[in-house]
């Protein structure tokens, strides 16, 4: 099952100040390995922001450097028109916010049946991506669906 990894995991397993996310995040991201994930260029651009911003603060060129380590680990995607469009219409018909709704496109748009967040419209299925938070209660089977159960872990 392809599925891709929101912003906020990225920045949970790199940033060792969040605790039990911290472990979490680099317990998905160990799991994600080997499996059918892709990130997206939009969730890339965004842990470099969040990285280099007022409360992480991590120098430009050691930020870079993580993105590319992601970046060796998993493919990316990319939005294109169709994602464009169809973010909009999450926006307009659905309520969602702009960059939730352009990162389920682009996810939607290659194939992603899951999208691992713990933003937006958790627990929501549009256009057969799910939208689960691997950090909340209930989402278990789908996670191990993904990620595989912890015994299959590398």
């Amino acid at each position: 099952m392809r599925f891709t990894l929101d912003t906020n995991i990225l920045v949970y397993a790199v940033d060792r100040d969040a605790g039990d996310r911290h472990r979490a995040a680099l317990d998905i991201t160990r799991r994600a390995r080997g499996r059918d994930c892709v990130l997206t260029l939009q969730a890339l651009a965004e842990l470099f922001r969040t990285l280099t911003g007022p409360k992480i603060r991590v120098p430009s060129a050691r930020a870079a450097d993580i993105v590319q380590q992601w970046r060796d680990v998993f493919p990316v995607v990319a939005a294109d028109d169709a994602s464009l469009i169809d973010a909009m219409d999450a926006v307009t018909h659905h309520g969602w916010s702009f960059w939730d709704a352009m990162i389920w496109a682009t996810a939607k748009r290659h194939g992603c049946r899951l999208l691992l967040s713990e933003d937006g419209q958790v627990g929501r299925t549009l256009g057969a991506v799910t939208i689960v938070n691997p950090f909340g209660v209930g989402s278990e089977a789908l996670l191990e669906a993904a990620l595989g159960s912890l015994s299959e872990a590398p």
